[in-house]
């Protein structure tokens, strides 16, 4: 049976890297995308729910959604697909995906979106913001990807895939590994437009990061490809514990 693989990124239909992973996966079977109409970077796991969304139709297969990445992923499942696909893949993302930065990221929100549907999802991101081939990446994404299909396996996977910008001979191999810890150098930049009005940016340089062997940003850093598996459960579980020796009562 054909294997049915829905992509989607939230650097919107047009962009460079959904074009690179749409040709890299058609190997794996039916490739169906459902995009953004417009770039919805940073809109984390947004919802639609103040306005109607529209799909418009880019030829055989493809489709683009007046919304977010999860909008897209919702549409795709329960609007236009008559099954849910076997794999989700979001990307191939303009930039990194990684530390805390996932909380940020309509990529991952996409994966995650289908993880929470029950699909296996990855989300893939080549850690570069210069112009880049996306070949390399759309490669790995296909290795990564028929891993997926081909293994049995109890519940939903979701990955978080990020790719050194580096010629396929300079990447070192794949590492699985943790979320970073980003050292945060965000600024609010205060500027005064020509009617006098304060307006502002929230922007900063470059971020750093706490040094961790195994996180995703020593595996970049290093020329490896870095494969961390996520969950949505945030339960302070340590906490947890503590709090029920507080003996909370109300009232």
């Amino acid at each position: 049976m054909e294997r049915r693989i829905l992509i989607t990124n939230d650097d919107g239909i047009r962009a460079e890297g959904l074009i690179a992973l749409e040709n890299s996966l058609a190997p794996l079977g039916r490739v169906i995308t459902v995009a953004p109409e417009s770039e919805q970077s940073a809109t984390s796991h947004a919802i639609t729910l103040d306005r109607p969304l529209r799909i418009k139709e880019y030829g055989s297969e493809r489709y683009s959604v007046s919304g977010t990445p999860t909008d897209c992923v919702l549409l795709a499942v329960h609007g236009i697909l008559d099954t849910p696909p076997d794999l989700v893949v979001s990307g191939i993302n303009h930039g990194p995906n990684m530390g805390e930065d996932v909380t940020y990221s309509g990529t991952v929100a996409a994966a995650i979106e289908a993880y929470i549907l029950g699909i296996d999802s990855m989300a893939v991101s080549v850690t570069d913001w210069e112009p880049a081939s996306f070949a390399p990446a759309g490669e790995i994404a296909l290795y990564l990807a028929g891993q997926m299909l081909s293994r049995q396996h109890e519940g939903a996977n979701l990955w978080n895939v990020n790719i050194p910008p580096l010629p396929p001979e300079e990447i070192r191999g794949i590492r699985i590994t943790k979320l970073g810890s980003r050292i945060y150098n965000d600024t609010i930049v205060r500027k005064t437009d020509p009617r006098g009005k304060d307006y502002f940016w929230i922007g900063g340089g470059e971020p750093g990061w706490n040094r961790d062997d195994r996180s995703d940003f020593s595996a970049v850093s290093s020329g490896f490809v870095s494969v961390t598996p996520l969950k949505l459960d945030m339960t302070d579980t340590g906490t947890m514990a503590a709090l029920q020796r507080w003996d909370l009562r109300w009232p």
